[in-house]
């Protein structure tokens, strides 16, 4: 039932971020704690523009609204379910995506160095590349960032998820870029022989054994196949590392996703010269090699 009390915006969300702080959800898909999230919901969930609660704070909401609000809200607080996943809704920068639980929530680190300048000083003019790959695809939102940062660039998306390929056409769909990026079904490079490419980016599975096992009960709903890569987590990275350079084109460059795991693969790879790039929100969450510094 709901507490007659909550009649405003601010009832509501003021009730909300009580409610999860004291069950303590975990934020981290696309909010980082208990204020950003319920304004996200509530917003979400009445139609109301995502950057503008002001306004209606004190706005009295109907019954209809009152039963949607609270019924959304007591499904995160009850079942853990990350906001995107209710909403069917994630965003990097200004992008909008589409997202089940077939995929893994958007929150790429290579997001950030694809929308201010993308890939520089790596890449000096964007005009210029003409292929890239999108590799662990999941629901395509890097693909469709590429190839917005590379205007003339065909690109492949690319997973070993069927599942993961349906979320992404539906983006794919979205944005109209049918005609720009290929979805392919593929185990990492298994199905792209004889492709190659000037920019190959991946956010593959990295999260360790040892993380696996007390991951919070919102990252349980993500599919365990786009997070767990082995008991040190480099299960995939140990493959792209040895497989990039046959498909990447002379003065190519590799950018991989690892998290936290920075420490684990110099200790791995101690010959190799990762460059470590900085975005807004982290440092040293993805390395960046040419094709040069490829094993061959």
């Amino acid at each position: 039932m709901i507490p007659p009390e909550l009649v405003t915006l601010r009832d509501f969300l003021r009730w909300a971020v009580s409610r999860f702080n004291e069950v303590g959800l975990h934020f981290g898909h696309g909010t980082q704690n208990a204020y950003d999230e319920a304004a996200y919901l509530l917003l979400h969930a009445l139609h109301l523009p995502l950057d503008r609660m002001e306004p209606f704070l004190d706005a009295a909401l109907t019954e209809s609204e009152r039963k949607t609000v609270f019924a959304l809200l007591n499904r995160r607080i009850d079942e853990r379910i990350p906001a995107a996943y209710l909403t069917h809704e994630a965003w990097l920068g200004d992008f909008p995506f589409y997202v089940d639980e077939r995929v893994i929530v958007p929150r790429s680190h290579i997001a950030e160095l694809l929308l201010d300048d993308p890939l520089a000083p790596w890449v000096s003019d964007p005009d210029a590349v003409v292929s890239a790959l999108d590799l662990c695809t999941g629901s395509g939102c890097l693909a469709i960032l590429l190839a917005h940062a590379f205007p003339n660039a065909r690109i492949d998306a690319a997973d070993i998820s069927t599942d993961a390929l349906e979320v992404a056409a539906r983006n794919v769909a979205e944005y109209q870029l049918g005609n720009r990026i290929g979805l392919i079904h593929s185990d990492l490079f298994a199905g792209l022989q004889g492709r190659s490419y000037d920019i190959i980016i991946s956010n593959p599975p990295y999260v360790t054994g040892a993380s696996m096992r007390v991951l919070p009960a919102e990252y349980r709903h993500e599919p365990a196949l786009a997070l767990a890569s082995g008991e040190d987590g480099l299960d995939a990275v140990r493959d792209i590392i040895a497989l990039s350079r046959a498909h990447l084109k002379p003065n190519g460059i590799l950018a991989v996703e690892v998290g936290g795991n920075r420490a684990i693969v110099e200790t791995a790879f101690p010959r190799l010269g990762f460059t470590w790039l900085e975005s807004k929100n982290g440092e040293g969450m993805v390395f960046l090699l040419t094709r040069e510094q490829l094993p061959e």
